[in-house]
């Protein structure tokens, strides 16, 4: 069976993907299991997205209920699911109104769109110009893929998007000397994760916070993979005492069902008026009532202390692992979003061997070894991990 499906899947699927060769088919918590019956143990989480695990009862129940009422019905109408998902969000952020989407692409167009919008509400159409950082990654839809700081990601799709500028992560002085008259806001991930989970200085975020209030610019925080819980917090930017006035959530919203969302505060989300924005399945009855049980659970279960405590304990162990072995050149990251790079190129290799030996493990950029698992993840998985990766390093 495992072949028969391997086979089938390479003759009629894109081929976007470098895929292993192993068939998933059933997961529970931080356990996943393939068709011939071995057991893995997750630290990918889907890519930082089943941040509850698989298959959590709460979330089980949330669809099932769903299912039976109701599952679509367009923006055309209020829907109860949605309406308490985004009031929601609101309360438990710095934003005043929501859109909903379908991804995380799809939520950073909406942040793109609406800041050009915003802009030329005012009179001011002259400023379009986004600053975005190096290595970072905001999508692969073309305005997305355009406001990536990373030419793997934009080979081969020139001409890009105009109106996109690059500067280095965490230098304030390289993003001073960027802005003029053209720009009007900046994007940035708190931590970058496909650039390789870079965390900023302590104080950088609040300087580019004061830096766009100074200039008039906009500051927009792309969360689709540091939010809900991933670095302790709800939201990464808690951490280091600046909010900022759009913020776009994609991943882990929902557990595994595929969401996005763009916050705003109200003045700038008043420049999307009826008909200047729409998503078709932006915000379903099914996955906005799965988001609302994986929301309300991140916050009252006690998850994102339990985050925190085996962040810590998750990064010491990492760090141990530097000091046997001098292949580790750093380890960074925060919360359960945590990288080691290694001095070689040999990641991919590690991660096969890890694969083997029961560790679904991630490798970024060739040579950074990721590690977004479940958050419900225990400190004895993560002690099997480690001596997993003590052996073969």
């Amino acid at each position: 069976m495992k072949q028969d499906i391997i086979q089938t899947a390479d003759d009629v699927i894109a081929k976007t993907y470098s895929r292993f060769p192993i068939v998933l088919e059933r997961g529970e918590g931080c356990r996943l299991w393939d068709t011939v019956g071995r057991c893995y143990t997750d630290f990918v989480a889907g890519i930082a997205v089943c941040n509850l695990g698989h298959a959590h009862p709460g979330v089980s129940m949330a669809l099932s209920k769903q299912a039976e009422t109701l599952l679509h019905v367009s923006n055309l109408y209020y829907t109860i699911p949605q309406a308490e998902l985004a009031s929601w969000l609101v309360e438990n952020s710095f934003a005043d109104r929501v859109f909903f989407c379908n991804s995380g692409a799809e939520a950073n167009e909406a942040a793109i769109k609406l800041t050009r919008k915003y802009f030329n509400d005012k009179g001011e159409s002259h400023r379009f110009r986004i600053i975005a950082m190096e290595k970072s990654f905001h999508g692969r839809t073309f305005a997305t893929l355009s406001a990536t700081g990373q030419e793997k990601i934009r080979k081969g799709f020139d001409p890009v998007l105009e109106g996109f500028d690059f500067v280095p992560f965490n230098d304030i002085e390289a993003l001073k000397n960027k802005i003029d008259d053209a720009t009007c806001a900046v994007i940035i991930e708190p931590i970058q994760g496909e650039g390789g989970v870079h965390c900023p200085d302590p104080q950088y975020l609040k300087a580019v916070r004061r830096l766009c209030d100074e200039q008039k610019l906009l500051m927009i925080f792309d969360e689709i993979q540091t939010g809900i819980g991933r670095t302790g917090k709800l939201f990464a930017y808690e951490h280091f005492g600046v909010a900022p006035d759009i913020m776009t959530l994609a991943k882990a919203l929902a557990n595994g069902l595929p969401i996005g969302a763009m916050l705003a505060k109200e003045e700038i989300a008043a420049a999307f008026g009826p008909g200047s924005h729409a998503s078709t399945f932006g915000g379903t009855p099914i996955v906005t009532a799965a988001s609302l049980v994986v929301l309300k659970f991140i916050q009252s279960e006690g998850i994102l202390e339990h985050c925190q405590t085996v962040g810590r304990y998750f990064m010491d162990k990492l760090l141990w692992l530097k000091e046997r072995h001098s292949v580790i050149s750093q380890v960074r990251g925060m919360g359960l979003m945590l990288g080691i790079q290694l001095d070689t190129a040999d990641g991919d290799a590690i991660v096969k061997s890890c694969m083997e030996k029961g560790f679904l493990i991630n490798c970024i950029q060739g040579h950074i070894l990721r590690f977004i698992p479940p958050l419900i993840i225990a400190k004895s998985d993560i002690d099997a991990l480690v001596a997993c990766l003590d052996e073969l390093l």
